[in-house]
């Protein structure tokens, strides 16, 4: 099992005066710790929204490269729906030179709206757009030369697309809020899958990851060989209720203001606990409470990475980089430990 940091780089200025430019410059600095706290993997999710300063993952992931050796390095997601399959590719190829083989690409229809009228597209052909244009990327990371013609972009004929990745083929994850259709896709491609699991009971998604894996098997893939990923929100300290009184209210403006947009009920206390607890979906705690909760989901589930996004713009860098520090070094230990003697 692989633990993992990701992030929007969050720059709420609502409630900070964090700067993008400065929360650009704190990645780099998270991606260099995360290695050195012995996680696996730090990934940035695609957002063009004035909270978030993550526009543009590669150029980031890029710099983080050239300070790291070991740590995976991936988009979460990358909105493909209103990117250029070509330019991804190449995007990602070059982080991957950087890194020596470090690079992934978590591909995504995004979970806003933003990037379809920045970037000039309708929104009635949200789900033609991400199936073409998925299958765009796909061939290009098969073939050096590409021949593809589709609806929503010039054709391409019998085209060389450079540099290529030193990983063949370049890994490419589907990331799902959840929707079936999305989880029936990846098993069918036979693609990793990453489920971003922010609300509810983690336990739901069972039956998503059953789907996903029996489409594999229809689909002529080997169900074991399959990844499946969780994205979920946390926050580690010390002390378990001080950490949970001083991430709750970081959470309020952010969760309000989406919800609001999304027609939710309000973020309360009451629902902040409910989802902090064990069968809850947010891993706010001391690092035991937050391990207990991801060997339950490792039971629920079978995943085989876990990414924790622990960036809220209200709280200090510094308990960011605590989060990511603990995170290392004392959850996934526990977690490593507990797995080993319920599997052997």
């Amino acid at each position: 099992m692989e633990f993992g940091i990701s992030t929007f780089l969050e720059a709420n200025p609502r409630t900070s005066s964090i700067t993008h430019a400065e929360r650009i410059r704190q990645s780099v600095e998270e991606i260099v710790l995360a290695e050195q706290a012995g996680l696996d993997v730090y990934a940035i999710g695609e957002h063009h929204r004035i909270e978030y300063a993550s526009s543009a993952p590669a150029v980031i992931l890029a710099a983080g490269a050239a300070k790291t050796n070991s740590i995976r390095l991936s988009s979460a997601v990358t909105v493909l729906s209103s990117a250029d399959p070509v330019r991804v590719y190449q995007d990602f190829a070059t982080v991957d030179a950087i890194s020596n083989g470090r690079a992934e690409i978590m591909a995504g229809r995004g979970s806003f709206i933003e990037s379809f009228p920045l970037f000039g597209y309708d929104l009635e052909h949200y789900h033609e757009l991400f199936e073409q244009k998925l299958d765009l990327l796909l061939r290009i990371r098969a073939s050096e030369k590409v021949t593809w013609s589709g609806k929503h972009r010039p054709p391409i004929d019998d085209l060389g697309i450079y540099p290529r990745a030193e990983q063949h083929p370049l890994p490419v994850w589907i990331g799902t809020g959840g929707s079936p259709e999305s989880a029936v896709r990846a098993g069918v491609l036979g693609l990793p899958v990453c489920f971003a699991i922010i609300g509810g009971m983690p336990e739901r998604f069972a039956s998503l990851v059953k789907l996903y894996k029996d489409s594999a098997l229809r689909a002529g893939h080997d169900p074991s060989k399959l990844q499946v990923s969780v994205h979920s929100h946390g926050f580690i300290g010390e002390n378990d209720g001080e950490i949970a009184d001083r991430y709750f209210p970081a959470t309020v403006d952010l969760a309000n203001t989406i919800g609001g947009e999304r027609g939710f009920s309000a973020y309360t206390r009451q629902s902040f606990e409910a989802a902090r607890s064990l069968r809850g979906a947010t891993y706010v705690g001391d690092p035991e409470h937050v391990a207990e909760k991801i060997v339950l989901l490792r039971k629920n589930l079978g995943l085989t990475r876990f990414l924790m996004h622990v960036d809220i713009s209200a709280l200090p860098h510094r308990d960011v980089m605590r989060t990511i520090e603990l995170f290392g070094t004392r959850v996934v230990p526990i977690v490593r430990k507990e797995l080993a003697r319920l599997e052997s």
